[in-house]
């Protein structure tokens, strides 16, 4: 019996198994092939082949400190106006008592996002940090994205370097993937024209890598975007990563409608994250990691998503954010489960859970 009865997707095949890069045209044929099972299996080839069964998660927490920003992103149903009902910045001490709770349930990472606001001066961030490791010195501060690197710069009239550097002494330890969105233009624009350009958030993230840190990165799917966008998006991941070896996980991201400016779109279905998932794995092949993000995918999509090359979840998220209960898909805008709940979907899927900290070391624990 032959691999598919897709002839583009053997000879593709051919070259993952060799161990070969593919091209532009490639990523667009893997997306455009209707043997999902096929595609899922390459995938799948390519993850067992670097991590056999394993499948990461973490026991975390997302703190979003502020929902007030200057940008108005066609696809977020977060952000509000500095006057608006329901904006808020959370005080450094309300930070301090989120993260105890976490640090009491057993958390490892702190990630830390929010809008772009204008009426916090810079100090409030690296106080916030440091504050954080004053009172929680094994806590990983995984904190905020590169479009909120390029806003300190503008707005603080700092440089890249400078605004690194003092938020790393502060105790920043890495950097969240978000605010990618997707790179190619004029889409990008059309959906987020407020904040810095592909460009720029692939040059900063290469400046955080030569800084020493550590950086992940997303890509929203399932909008406006084409096929294309898509792939253009994945080629210039990797093209970054080539330069700087700095990324540690891809995220794909699921658009979600509910809320937004874009709310008349459907959002992708589970066999576009199930395809997303997969090219990811065979395009950006120099990234360890691809993570199926459960909050946005769902349980049981992110289970099928671990046959399709991802092997990682997230976390328990405990809780989560504002930011992560504007775009969940489970019932109620649920974003908390368990470790034991994490370690069961885990291997219910077949796989074995291992739980990490945010830079992928082993955490020895007993089993759930």
């Amino acid at each position: 019996m032959q691999f598919s009865f897709d002839t583009k997707l053997n000879f593709i095949a051919k070259k993952v198994e060799a161990g070969e890069r593919l091209n532009f045209d490639e990523g667009v044929a893997l997306y455009r092939t209707d043997d999902l099972n096929a595609l899922g299996k390459l995938a799948d080839f390519v993850r067992r082949r670097k991590h056999g069964r394993t499948t990461y998660f973490n026991v975390n927490r997302h703190f979003n400190h502020t929902n007030i920003c200057v940008a108005d992103c066609k696809f977020c149903g977060f952000y509000k106006r500095a006057r608006q009902e329901g904006a808020y910045t959370h005080s450094i001490e309300e930070g301090i008592e989120i993260a105890r709770n976490a640090v009491k349930e057993g958390a490892t990472e702190l990630h830390i996002v929010g809008g772009l606001n204008t009426k916090l001066p810079f100090e409030y961030y690296t106080d916030l940090f440091s504050s954080l490791k004053r009172e929680f010195p094994a806590l990983h501060l995984k904190a905020l994205t590169m479009v909120e690197l390029d806003f300190f710069a503008r707005f603080y009239k700092m440089s890249d370097e400078e605004v690194i550097q003092k938020l790393k002494a502060a105790g920043m330890d890495s950097c969240p993937g978000g605010g990618a969105e997707i790179f190619a233009e004029p889409t990008r624009s059309r959906i987020c024209d407020h904040k810095c350009d592909g460009a720029r958030w692939l040059e900063l993230s290469g400046k955080v890598h030569k800084a020493g840190l550590k950086t992940n990165a997303t890509m929203l799917y399932g909008h406006i975007e084409t096929t294309e966008d898509r792939v253009d998006h994945f080629v210039k991941l990797r093209e970054q990563q080539d330069k700087t070896g700095g990324f540690q996980c891809f995220i794909p991201l699921a658009f979600y409608p509910n809320g937004t400016a874009l709310s008349s779109l459907p959002g992708p279905d589970a066999i576009d994250s199930l395809k997303t998932i997969a090219v990811s794995r065979l395009m950006i092949d120099n990234f360890d990691h691809i993570k199926a993000y459960w909050v946005m995918l769902g349980k049981a999509t992110t289970q099928t998503a671990l046959h399709f090359g991802a092997n990682d979840v997230d976390g328990t998220i405990t809780d989560g954010g504002e930011l992560t209960h504007s775009y969940s898909v489970e019932e109620g805008g649920e974003q908390k489960m368990t470790r034991a709940e994490l370690i069961a979907m885990i291997e219910n899927a077949g796989f074995e859970a291992v739980e990490r900290d945010t830079v992928y070391n082993r955490v020895e624990k007993v089993a759930a």
